[in-house]
This record gives C-alpha cells, structure tokens and sequence, in this order.
C-alpha cells in the first residue's frame, strides 16, 4: 500500500513539473513577442535557452541563476526549475497591444549665418519675387495675342532666369540681399487683349525701375504711378491708350525718361510737367490741343518732341533757358508767330524743327550761336527775308531745310550750300533761283504778311558775335542782291517793294 502511495505522488509530481515547463515557455515566446514589437528594431531574437535537465537525486539544491547580462537588450533568464505557485484555473491575460512606433526626431536644420533673409517658399529666389509672381500671373491671363510666343517662356518659378520669363530682368533690391524685378522690356513684342490694360499691372510693379513697352496693344488709361518710386523710365508708345494727359506721372519724382508718343491721349498737357526733372520727353503723335506753357523753359530736357498734335500760340522765350537741350521738334502743329531769338542760346541743340506751322517772321541773327546745329528745318511755314548769312555759315550743318516759305534773298554762302544740296530754299520767292512760288503768289503775300511785334530782337546775337558787323553786312548783302535781281520785276524782291504796291 505504500509503494502504491508512492508510486501516486511520483506521478503526479511529474505532471506538474511538465504543465510549469509548458507555461514557462509560453511565457518566454510571449514577452519576447512583446520586446520585438515594442523596441525590436533589425535585431534578431534571441534563441530560447534550453530546457534544464533533471537533477539528480540527492543533489544539493541550484544555485541562484546569473544575473541577467546588461542591456541593449537583455535577454530573458531561464526560469529557475521550481515548484510552481499553484496553477490558475484559466490562462494569464495575452498582452495589451503595443503603442505605434514613434516617429523618428526630425532632423534640425544648421543655425543660418547672421543677417541672412529668410528662406523664400516654393522655390523664389528672394520674397520680393515670391510676392510679384501673382501679379505677372495675372498679366499673362489678360494677353490673348502674343505673335512671338514670349508668353510660352513664363513657367515655372524662375523669374529670373536667361531662359525662362523673356522680358524680365531682376536686379538686387537697394540696401537688401534680395533680388528683385527690376526691368520690363516689352518693346516690339505686340502683346494685345480685349482687357489688357495698364491698371494692377504697372502700378503693382513697385520694384521696377525701367519700363519698356513700345508697339503693344496696351488699352485704356495710364494708372496712378506714385508708389514706384523707383521708376525712372516709363515708355507707353505706340499702343491704344486714351483719355486725358496722364497727369499721374507727375508724382514719379525719380522719373527721367517719358515717352507717350503715337497713343491717342488729348487735352492740355498739364504745366508741372515741364518742372520735372527729365532727360526725355516724347509726347508726339497724340491729339494734344493747347498753348505752349510759359514755363517750358523749365524744364531740363535734353530732347523734346510735341510733332503731330495741334500746340498754337508762340514759342515760349524761355526756351533759351534749357541750357542742356539737344533736340526739339514742333513739326506739324498750328503755331503762330516769330521765333524767339532766345533760341540762340541753345548752344548745344543739334536739331530744331519747326516745319508744318504758321510761323512767320524773319530767321533770328541768333541762329547763328548754333554752333553744333546739325538738322535745322523751318520748311513750311511764312518766314520772309533775307536767309542770313551766318546761319549759312553755321560749321556743323548737314540739313537746313528752308523750303516752302516765303525768302527773298540768298547769299553766297547760301548758295553754297545750296550746290552742296545742304540748303533747300526750293518754292520760295528768290526769282534768280529754279523752283520758286509764283510771282503773282509772293505778291499777294507780301501785301498781307505778319510783321513781329519785336523786329530789333531779330538782330541779337547772345553768343558775342558783333551784332552791328553782322548786320551791316547782312543790309549790304541785301543790296548787292536786290541790285543783282532787279531785272526781275514785280516789285517781289524786298518786302517794303510788294507791301507798298
């Protein structure tokens, strides 16, 4: 009876020894399960430690197991083979699942060098770009017509680019490391719209300095340029603008360079243009109606042209005061009067050019102060008198044309510029020479000709010249000629002869 006692707790001890070892292992896979969800990374798991060996019979008890080897990371220590606590009458709880994985630190950008701009977004090279893109974006939804294709260049975010964005050029921004647009050169591109207009374009532009937009098909008016206080170059010709005188170019205080030309702007040109300070003003071709402004003389052009617009009254004597001009034409207006002889002191124009008016009067002696004259036109017009001499003698002339008035008297030295096809004197009434207006025709305008309310001025000469010398030989011209002319008759040969008639 007791070895069937004993034989019952043998077997039972080994049942429990076997249950210990299975839940130990699951266990064992479980927590490592765990560890490689939880930590894991690339590392391999490591290998599950053998199953103990059963001891020997009246063995001293084990040893305390090592301790657990130090991390990263530690691998799990085998169970110490042992009684278990008693067994569970369900199995233990699986795991919560684990957290996500975090996500990796993000990798921190190097500090930026002091004073360095901040970092443009979606590709710009600079904000000043970033924030002028929209702007150019806009413009190129209003062109419907762009024979060049310079459109098809505009992709992308590169504004400054050689090959992308053709007619933009960007400069650095003044006082700053930024780029900026700079300049516009639209000259000859033909851009044309039903609603391309100037307005939230140009005056958007706040940055630009030059803007060149000749031969488009620009419509509408010139808007409000006071906040491009960069500018100083605006070129509007030849497009289909209208409306008033731009007068908003009066707050351009930087402007230098004003074209209008060929457009069809009317009314008066307001008289503070003329105190701006520019190099260049072209506001030819439109349907300007007014009187000359007094003060034109203010301003500090060195060309100005007001051809083919319909400017009356006289030349404004102040026009000597523009000490630096080179180039004036008032071709194809409706002025009256004489000349000034202040013109005299424009020492350093090289062309003047005054043909298709209804000016009269005599060539001033004062011409000839224009010692660098190249092109001197007054065709067209009702001058009278004798061509004087000294504007013949003038060392720089390539073009005098004094066709189509109403000259009586040429000189030697005119006639050689006359051989020299320098001087065109042609439909005039100096009878000795071919190609000349009627008798009949010089007569009748003798007999009603304008005479200036100034005919001593005519004799002024500024430049120092000897006026009295200069005059005396011009009346002794006229009477070497008067006598050499006078087997023609008519009585057309001086002026007093027709009027007196």
């Amino acid at each position: 009876m007791a070895s069937l006692s004993s034989l019952l707790l043998l077997l039972l001890s080994l049942s429990l020894v076997h249950f210990t070892l299975s839940i130990g292992d699951t266990h064992i896979t479980e927590r490592k399960s765990l560890e490689i969800i939880i930590g894991g990374g690339g590392n391999p798991p490591p290998s599950p430690s053998p199953e103990p060996e059963p001891e020997p019979e009246d063995c001293p008890p084990p040893l305390p197991p090592p301790p657990c080897p130090p991390p990263p990371p530690p691998p799990p220590c085998p169970p110490t083979p042992q009684l278990p606590p008693p067994v569970p009458s369900h199995p233990p709880p699986k795991p919560p699942h684990s957290p996500p994985k975090p996500p990796p630190p993000p990798q921190q950008r190097p500090p930026k060098p002091p004073g360095q701009p901040p970092l443009p977004r979606l590709g710009f090279e600079s904000p000043l770009l970033e924030k002028v893109f929209p702007v150019l974006q806009a413009f190129q939804k209003l062109v419907t017509h762009d024979p060049m294709h310079i459109l098809d260049t505009w992709n992308g975010t590169d504004i400054c680019s050689k090959q992308y964005y053709l007619g933009l050029e960007c400069a650095m921004f003044p006082n700053t490391p930024h780029k900026a647009l700079a300049s516009i050169q639209f000259n000859g591109y033909n851009f044309g719209g039903d609603k391309l207009v100037l307005r939230n374009f140009l005056d958007k532009l706040d940055t630009v300095t030059i803007f060149h937009a000749n031969s488009n098909f620009f419509l509408g008016s010139v808007p409000e340029v006071s906040s491009l206080k960069y500018l100083f170059e605006l070129d509007l010709s030849n497009n289909k603008l209208t409306g008033d005188f731009p007068a908003s170019v009066l707050k351009a205080k930087n402007l230098t360079f004003l074209d209008l030309r060929f457009n069809t702007f009317s009314g008066c040109v307001p008289p503070q243009v003329f105190n701006l300070d520019l190099d260049v003003l072209f506001i030819n071709n439109n349907n300007l109606v007014q009187k000359l402004p007094s003060n034109l003389g203010s301003i500090t052009a060195l060309y100005l042209t007001f051809a083919n617009n319909r400017f009356t009254g006289q030349i404004p004597a102040s026009i000597g005061n523009i000490k630096y001009l080179q180039e004036v034409l008032f071709l194809n207006n409706t002025l009256t009067g004489c000349l000034p002889y202040q013109i005299g002191k424009l020492n350093l124009a090289t062309v003047f050019d005054v043909g298709f008016n209804q000016l009269t009067g005599p060539i001033p002696y004062s011409f000839g102060c224009l010692a660098k004259m190249e092109q001197l036109n007054l065709a067209r017009n009702k001058f009278y008198g004798t061509i004087p001499e000294i504007v013949c003698d003038l060392p720089s002339l390539k073009n005098l044309s004094l066709s189509y008035n109403y000259f009586t008297q040429a000189g030697p030295k005119c006639r050689e510029l006359i051989k020299r096809n320098i001087l065109d004197v042609s439909m005039n009434c100096i009878l000795d020479l071919p190609n000349q207006k009627t008798a009949r025709e010089c007569a009748e305008f003798f007999m009603r000709r304008q005479t200036c309310t100034d005919l001593k001025s005519m004799f002024l000469i500024p430049c120092g010249k000897n006026p009295n010398g200069a005059k005396l030989h011009q009346e002794r011209l006229e009477v070497e000629e008067a006598q050499a002319s006078s087997p023609v008759s008519y009585g057309v040969l001086t002026p007093e002869g027709v009027r007196n008639r």
